[in-house]
């Protein structure tokens, strides 16, 4: 049974109508979305625009002018899409935002990154309510296609003019569930790699006799030297296992994601694909990397071609020095509140990586911890307690962020 009630929380009962809008791909609605954001953002009392960009997506930016506009701005940033659903391993429906008895709510969004939306907007709900005013201008940006690797949104906005006239000086973004009683906040991210491995066969006609070369050789040695950078699952599992310190954002992992060839069961594929899925550590050297790789396939054997869908060699990462004024700022009423903050190296991908590719630091935060990590999983949830506390966490990060003295480069 549906717990909602008249009673629910207002926050609450508007984060449920933002999960039930389908902003699932692959043809999400961003329409609905942004109509709903516009109309939130003018309840709370936030300017909002749109930004065209040339892939034909919206950017939609809210704002609220800081006391000295020309110091640079915090930017809340977050994704509106959200990944598909396979409905029939769901519980309960993925696009129903049912809640229950124990305030748990499921829909699809409620871990990645719906949640951090709305708690963005309750949050600045509460500061106006309460008076509050900021030497420093708020953003909050609402961007599209992250789910799809952010090509169509935050890839091309960070070069936009309209990005650059926000003044950008910190941006918080997306991280993770913790099932802990951590906080993860992440300030680097993996280099994202994607490569495919090709490798051919040929037939030859002697007499009346089929001589087959077959691929199979050279695409097991191929997928073999593929995998080294692995440098065996039990290597990497153990170095975890010794040192508490690191997590999974501190080594390379390589997936096998794809295998591909072949027409018929009884004859011999003429061409087999396989690839993998790379995530680089940031701490690595990138070309050396990537030449020992391509030396491996070299090895392999000539028949053995490759090719990247993607590499990303952008190994910017966000000072967490306690010098450095952002971390400060952002540490500071996180300690305040008594969270024990877990400073890690993101395992996949978000959109800020672009932002700091660009040269502005960024930082990824989500603020539910004792929850099981389910982004893109069946059954996402996300208990209501949770998502309210996060609404009081981000009221004072945000505070502290928007309240930084200027700089020195500022004055």
């Amino acid at each position: 049974v549906d717990t909602m009630s008249s009673s629910e929380n207002p926050s609450t009962s508007l984060f449920r109508e933002y999960l039930r809008i389908r902003t699932v791909h692959p043809d999400p609605d961003y329409d609905g979305a942004e109509e709903f954001l516009v109309r939130v953002a003018k309840d709370i009392g936030l300017e909002s625009r749109k930004v065209k960009l040339s892939s034909g997506r919206d950017i939609l930016v809210m704002t609220w002018q800081g006391t000295d506009p020309k110091l640079k701005s915090v930017i809340l940033n977050s994704h509106i899409d959200v990944v598909p659903v396979y409905e029939d391993l769901w519980t309960h429906p993925p696009f129903a935002a049912h809640k229950d008895e124990a305030g748990n709510i499921y829909a699809r969004g409620t871990q990645d990154m719906k949640c951090v939306t709305i708690q963005y907007l309750e949050a600045l709900r509460q500061l106006k309510s309460d008076g509050s005013h900021f030497p420093r201008t708020i953003h909050l940006t609402l961007v599209p296609d992250e789910e799809t690797g952010g090509h169509t949104g935050m890839e091309l906005f960070v070069d936009y003019p309209e990005f650059k006239d926000l003044n950008p000086g910190i941006t918080l973004d997306e991280g993770l569930a913790s099932p802990t009683e951590e906080f993860s906040v992440f300030y680097g991210e993996k280099c994202p790699w994607c490569k495919s491995y090709f490798t051919s066969s040929f037939h030859k006609r002697k007499g009346q006799k089929s001589y087959w070369v077959p691929a199979g050789p050279q695409y097991h040695q191929g997928s073999h030297k593929a995998l080294k950078p692995r440098l065996g699952a039990n290597v990497r599992s153990n170095k975890l296992e010794s040192d508490p310190s690191l997590s999974i954002g501190d080594v390379t992992t390589v997936n096998l994601t794809k295998l591909s060839g072949g027409i018929l069961y009884n004859v011999v594929p003429s061409i087999m694909s396989v690839t993998f899925d790379l995530r680089v550590q940031p701490t690595l050297n990138l070309k050396e990397f990537e030449s020992r790789i391509e030396g491996w396939c070299r090895e392999a054997g000539s028949d053995v071609t490759w090719e990247y869908h993607q590499k990303c060699m952008n190994q910017n990462i966000t000072s967490i020095d306690e010098s450095y004024p952002w971390w400060k700022a952002f540490s500071k009423p996180c300690n305040e509140l008594g969270l024990k903050l877990k400073p890690e190296i993101f395992p996949a991908g978000t959109d800020s990586r672009y932002i700091r590719q660009a040269g502005y630091p960024a930082l990824g935060f989500s603020p539910m911890n004792h929850t099981p990590i389910l982004l893109h999983d069946h059954n996402e949830y996300l208990n209501e307690d949770v998502f309210l506390r996060g609404i009081h966490i981000y009221n004072k990060i945000i505070s502290s962020l928007a309240s930084v003295p200027a700089f020195d480069e500022e004055l």
